[in-house]
């Protein structure tokens, strides 16, 4: 796992969340049951910003989006958009690369009912905000929902208000920055149809398009 400095494997600060992971340590003694690192390129010019890591997926692997549903469509795209190694990510120690890229969290411990509370998600966003400022000029962020997009949105000091979230919406940030909203890669997104494979590929072949018109 990268030493990052906008995370910490340690982090307590929410009471609700770490007394939970302590709960899931105890049932699931093989889980990663922690907070969640980015993972990724140290240098990436596109960070995916998900929601929280799963029971069963992220906080179970230790690595975002791995070993869940949401994961199968997120590393496919990535894949086939040349942001990764490989297809699939099976487990933290498959050899699996991001290229140009990184996933990260707007919240980095796994929430009761996948649904963490404004306070954590606040409490979480400073993480959020010094990554934000690792990234270079020129990168693009792609918010993967609304929870993921306001907490961007709140990270680089903005009005809530000037920047609505809606699928591919195309946001102007501060730094020649731009951020791109998708639905949530979710199972109950893709089973309704409310995101198609097509509809979510398009989000990340445009992050390709401003990437490569950028170099």
């Amino acid at each position: 796992m990268a030493d990052w400095p906008f995370f910490d494997i340690n982090c307590r600060r929410c009471e609700r969340l770490a007394g939970f992971l302590d709960e899931v340590g105890e049932r699931y003694p093989d889980y990663h049951a922690r907070p969640v690192a980015p993972f990724g390129a140290a240098d990436a010019r596109l960070l995916v910003v998900g929601l929280a890591p799963g029971m069963h997926g992220a906080n179970a692997t230790g690595r975002p989006f791995t070993g869940d549903f949401a994961g199968v469509l997120l590393y496919q795209t990535l894949y086939d958009c040349g942001f990764a190694s490989a297809a699939e990510s099976r487990h933290a120690g498959d050899g699996l690369e991001l290229i140009d890229c990184r996933i990260t969290n707007a919240v980095k411990c796994l929430p009761p009912q996948n649904k963490p509370v404004g306070a954590e998600i606040n409490a979480c966003n400073d993480f959020l905000a010094r990554e934000l400022e690792s990234l270079g000029e020129g990168a693009v962020i792609v918010a993967l929902g609304g929870i993921a997009h306001r907490a961007v949105v709140r990270a680089q000091g903005l009005r809530q208000k000037d920047f609505g979230f809606g699928h591919a919406h195309e946001h102007c940030l501060p730094g020649t920055r731009t951020m791109l909203d998708s639905y949530h890669c979710s199972r109950y997104n893709t089973q309704t149809r409310r995101l198609t494979d097509a509809m979510f590929h398009a989000v990340f072949e445009r992050a390709r398009e401003l990437l490569d018109s950028r170099r």
